[in-house]
């Protein structure tokens, strides 16, 4: 494992590098990274995947956003838009640098980042994975807004995600659990909603408390509709705990082993 930095749009960026012990390079995986706490919940789940496919001869970069983690900046001078051409710019230096077909891995509002990543700046990988990924920008930021309202509940004030909202639509930044939301940003993330990523194959893993729940709604739709246009998508269904958001910190191993064999299987070992 390898740590630098490189240069982004609007600063340094700090990133983990996983490279194979020994034997060929086989491709590369770029990783977009969750947010907030899921970003810190999911950082063991994260390494151990990276981990796992630098066994099998995979280079892979963990990079943070800027605003986020090591990186310079803080979080309320971060931009969508420049998140996007960071991601970019390190894809550009993994295909410079490595041999082998090109794989996307998004974890939560990450999986946005990613699909976006394949529309804006055209990547096509050889294959996207997904794992638990949020579907619409809008909706995962009235998620986290709520953790605004509660808090204020908790200390008899009263606020809903609709004032917030307004706030920030005036134009004001607006701290929500230890982030500071510029309105820039927050505009760029509710009009963000996963479209289906370009590239050869689609791979979406959910993790459920049990293997009789069945997929959320919402991704359910999801994946018929991008099926139903001849997508190629398949469906990883693991049982586990939601590591992203659990108080302890949790591993799913069958995820772990499941994703490792559906990228050995794009370079065909």
């Amino acid at each position: 494992m390898d740590v630098d930095f490189f240069a982004g749009t609007r600063g340094q960026l700090f990133r983990v590098t996983h490279t194979p012990a020994q034997g060929p390079v086989r491709g590369k995986v770029l990783h977009c990274q969750a947010l907030f706490e899921e970003q810190n919940k999911s950082r063991r789940m994260v390494a151990l995947q990276s981990r796992h496919l630098a066994a099998q001869g995979w280079v892979v970069v963990q990079p943070d956003l800027y605003g986020c983690g090591d990186s310079d900046g803080d979080f309320e001078e971060a931009r969508w838009a420049a998140w996007l051409e960071d991601l970019a710019r390190c894809a550009d230096d993994l295909e410079a640098r490595y041999p082998g077909p090109l794989v996307l891995w998004g974890l939560r509002a990450g999986c946005l980042l990613l699909s976006d990543l394949t529309h804006v700046h055209g990547l096509s990988p050889a294959l996207s994975i997904l794992w638990q990924p949020v579907s619409r920008g809008d909706h995962y930021l009235n998620q986290f807004l709520r953790l605004r309202v509660a808090a204020a509940m908790m200390g008899q004030g009263r606020e809903s995600t609709k004032d917030l909202r307004a706030q920030l639509k005036s134009g004001t930044s607006l701290e929500v659990a230890g982030y500071t939301l510029h309105p820039d940003w927050v505009s760029a993330l509710a009009n963000t909603h996963l479209q289906p990523p370009k590239g050869d194959g689609i791979c979406w893993c959910e993790v459920t408390a049990n293997d009789q729940k069945s997929l959320p709604p919402v991704s359910d739709r999801l994946i018929q509709a991008w099926q139903q246009s001849q997508l190629n998508v398949d469906v990883l269904r693991v049982t586990g705990e939601a590591f992203w958001n659990t108080q302890e910190i949790y591993e799913v191993p069958d995820l772990l082993k499941r994703t490792t064999e559906r990228v050995k299987e794009v370079s065909g070992t």
